[in-house]
């Protein structure tokens, strides 16, 4: 027997806000969340990127000491959007120890910051420096740290699911955790992703000259999803999660439900582990329709992955046309927080559960002239007035991992 799958909480941190009229808000009024990259005395000085999707929240959350000391700053995000999410559910604490409800929660790294501090250490030369790493630096980076921090703040006892494959992490979170609610494993998982503001992945990506770097005097107009003038991707941080339960379960306690998850697939190039591959991306959408048990016409709106690089945004687009036609409406949500890394596909599905809400679908920002070669869909040049019935949310990620994720209004 297969389960209904419904989102009954959200929350998400991110450089556009955090609470939820906020964030809507900054989405219907083109708002945007990128700004100059902070001074950092190690990597400033190296990177041609100067521009950041920076959040704006400050990091004091309410957790007691015992939580707080195996923390570091992405651990700090994926508790707090959890803790919104939770009390929002109204779920007791008898369900959340029970065992019937897991963590899928992910991030790219654990926490680069705290890694830093070890790895400096490390190298100081120093016995007594060396010495002084204990277990705790470890728990708060490793890279499971955002999942075993949810399961100890808050007592859940059942499954965990610690996705960490970069810009489908938290993508892969919420279709893992749809699978276990679906086939019985679950009652509820809480799912999601979080990366802090780290200035080494800048860094890779400023490397691999995949950095958006002409508009470093202008940060809110970069990056720029599908338009002419894109000169590549800007890392982002925050955090997001949504609650995921079993229809019948959620319907007989009366809780809120914010949309269904009716469709998840998920596949790699198996080839090149960096460039963009239109074939696997469009294999992954044809997948996920075939999950859903839809076809490509009852899906109206598209939150692209759309990272502004210049191969990216074209085998993308592509792969939409072959999938899905030029029907759905296509959105980059990145214009207007970069990209958040491990935490985007939770992030992308929140602001997209919050248009179908309220009923409008925001513009790609910064699109101001699309590429000849993306202009086959059907892009979001302004804000419009228009119910999204059935929206895909794609990521596409470094190693050739691919993601689709169909939600359904519930309205």
């Amino acid at each position: 027997m297969e389960n209904r799958v419904v989102i009954t909480a959200a929350s998400a941190i991110t450089p556009i806000g955090h609470q939820r009229q906020e964030i809507i808000d900054s989405l219907v009024n083109g708002v945007s969340g990128v700004k100059e990259l902070r001074d950092d005395r190690l990597l400033s000085g190296y990177v041609e990127s100067k521009v950041f999707g920076t959040v704006t929240v400050p990091m004091e959350f309410d957790f007691e000491r015992k939580f707080r000391k195996t923390m570091g700053p992405v651990a700090y995000y994926a508790c707090q959007v959890v803790k919104e999410v939770l009390e929002a559910a109204g779920l007791d604490n008898a369900f959340i120890s029970s065992g019937r409800l897991g963590v899928a929660f992910g991030s790219t790294h654990g926490s680069p910051t705290v890694q830093r501090d070890i790895y400096r250490t490390f190298f100081s030369n120093s016995r007594e420096g060396f010495s002084s790493v204990g277990a705790v630096d470890y728990l708060k980076s490793m890279v499971h740290t955002t999942a075993v921090n949810i399961t100890k703040m808050f007592g859940i006892t059942g499954r965990v699911i610690s996705s960490s494959t970069a810009c489908t992490t938290s993508s892969q979170s919420i279709g893992f955790g749809y699978e276990a609610v679906k086939y019985g494993l679950q009652d509820a998982m809480v799912c999601g992703g979080a990366d802090e503001y780290d200035t080494t992945t800048v860094a890779v990506f400023d490397n691999l000259l995949a950095c958006s770097t002409e508009f470093n005097h202008t940060p809110h107009l970069t990056p720029r999803p599908f338009d002419t003038k894109r000169d590549g991707l800007v890392v982002g941080e925050g955090a997001g999660a949504l609650l995921l339960e079993n229809y019948d379960l959620a319907r007989k306690r009366g809780a809120p439900i914010l949309g269904e998850v009716i469709g998840f697939a998920c596949n790699n190039n198996g080839g090149d582990l960096i460039l963009p591959n239109m074939n696997g991306i469009t294999e992954t959408i044809r997948l996920g329709l075939e999950n859903a048990g839809i076809g490509a016409d009852q899906v109206d709106f598209v939150s692209a992955h759309a990272t502004a690089t210049k191969m990216g945004d074209v085998a993308e687009a592509m792969a939409i046309f072959r999938a899905l036609g030029d029907s759905p409406l296509v959105t980059g949500l990145k214009g207007y927080m970069g990209h958040t890394m491990g935490s985007c596909g939770v992030i992308e599905t929140i602001l997209t559960l919050y248009m179908m809400e309220q009923g409008f679908v925001a513009p790609t920002l910064n699109l101001d002239e699309v590429d000849e070669r993306c202009a086959m869909i059907r892009h979001t040049g302004t804000l419009r007035e228009s119910r999204i019935r059935t929206a895909a949310i794609q990521n596409f990620a470094f190693g050739g991992v691919n993601t689709c994720l169909l939600i359904r209004d519930f309205h």
